[in-house]
């Protein structure tokens, strides 16, 4: 036997084969997490009221509608493309929600009305989706040039169905159903779930604690569905896949089209579903809510370490995006700086999220 026929074991693999990480692929690879992390610390010192649990039920609820519409965005970014237009789509979805909802205001059940606002917030929504897939996978056309052209008609659409005013829901049971929680505890030992109590005689609204937003609790049920879907689902493997290599996936057999269809399709319908969450929080509808909230989207996508080349990012990297993104608007807030530095300080974070996915790759 020749000594060139006898293999040369791997220094770098340990005993059962696999290589095992070294400390910079550890820093690399969860630095969003330890960054998070030293972010609570540091406002949790900094920001007197920060560390309680009413301010975390905050962020929580006021990241629901930006992490909706990056959740839709993760799937777009995994599969290779971008949607520039779920900002104006969410506009558009809850102008047509408060439309409806408005129209039948009083009239009908509670639940009659969100429902038929829900419907209509998203069978709207949904056409821009579906037309971005038609453009993006049948006519060849890049993504960024399809979405940022819906983008424009997605807005004028919006103000055109509004009058370009935002349309006010004037049913107090939206905004309560939109803010509320799921459990209130009063200092007598009472409880009710959904709503306070009726009878509020002598107790302060100090008095009484207020646990789990019905906004959070949405928002939980969603991530936890896009993750599965992700993650366990022959749509999800397909995903990765097309964003992987768009071409070796058609050669293995997997529907490139109607795949790319049903993603942006998938992504308007949760930039839908934040425009009705929208609408029921704040009891109204307007056509540009959701446009400050478009690079914010795609900025907790990019934090959490998606690729923007495709075919790498989880649902829970999208989360922690997110997260960083809320406690650093809301820290800033705790420290009475100046709200345009949360914009410079969000554009930092995005850059040294691409610095760390740079220096990963090298370290391959």
């Amino acid at each position: 036997m020749k000594v060139s026929d006898v293999a040369t074991p791997d220094t770098n693999q340990d005993v059962s084969g696999k290589t095992p990480l070294r400390p910079l692929d550890i820093v690399s690879r969860g630095w969003s997490w330890l960054f998070l992390i030293i972010l609570i610390i540091f406002f949790s010192i900094t920001g007197q009221g920060f560390l309680n649990l009413f301010n975390f039920q905050t962020i929580g609820a006021d990241m629901s509608l930006v992490l909706i519409m990056a959740l839709g965005e993760t799937f777009v970014i995994l599969s290779g493309g971008i949607d520039l237009s779920v900002g104006f789509v969410m506009g558009l979805a809850s102008v047509a929600a408060a439309l409806v909802m408005s129209s039948l205001g009083s009239s009908a059940p509670l639940f009659v009305v969100v429902l038929a606002g829900l419907g209509a917030g998203l069978g709207v929504g949904l056409i821009p989706g579906l037309i971005n897939g038609l453009i993006i996978s049948r006519l060849r056309v890049p993504p960024f040039i399809v979405t940022l052209g819906m983008y424009g008609i997605a807005r004028g659409a919006g103000f055109i169905l509004s009058g370009g005013q935002p349309v006010s829901i004037q049913t107090n049971s939206i905004g309560q159903l939109g803010n509320g929680y799921l459990l209130y505890l009063l200092p007598d030992g009472r409880y009710s779930f959904f709503r306070l109590p009726s009878n509020l005689d002598g107790v302060r609204p100090s008095q009484i604690v207020q646990l789990l937003p019905l906004p959070l609790i949405f928002l939980v049920v969603v991530t936890l569905i896009c993750a599965w879907l992700l993650s366990q689902t022959r749509f999800g493997r397909h995903t990765y896949a097309v964003g992987g290599s768009e071409e070796a996936s058609r050669r293995a057999g997997i529907p490139v089209v109607r795949h790319t269809i049903l993603i942006y399709m998938l992504s308007a319908l949760l930039a839908s579903l934040a425009g009705v969450l929208y609408t029921l929080r704040f009891s109204n509808g307007a056509a540009d809510v959701g446009d400050p909230l478009l690079l914010t989207s795609i900025a907790a996508v990019i934090i959490g370490g998606a690729s923007l080349f495709g075919g790498e990012g989880t649902i829970l990297g999208t989360v922690i995006g997110a997260l960083i993104i809320s406690i650093i608007q809301n820290g800033l807030i705790f420290l009475s700086i100046n709200p345009f530095w949360q914009f410079i300080a969000v554009g930092a974070v995005i850059i040294l999220a691409v610095l760390v996915d740079q220096a990963k790759k090298k370290l391959v």
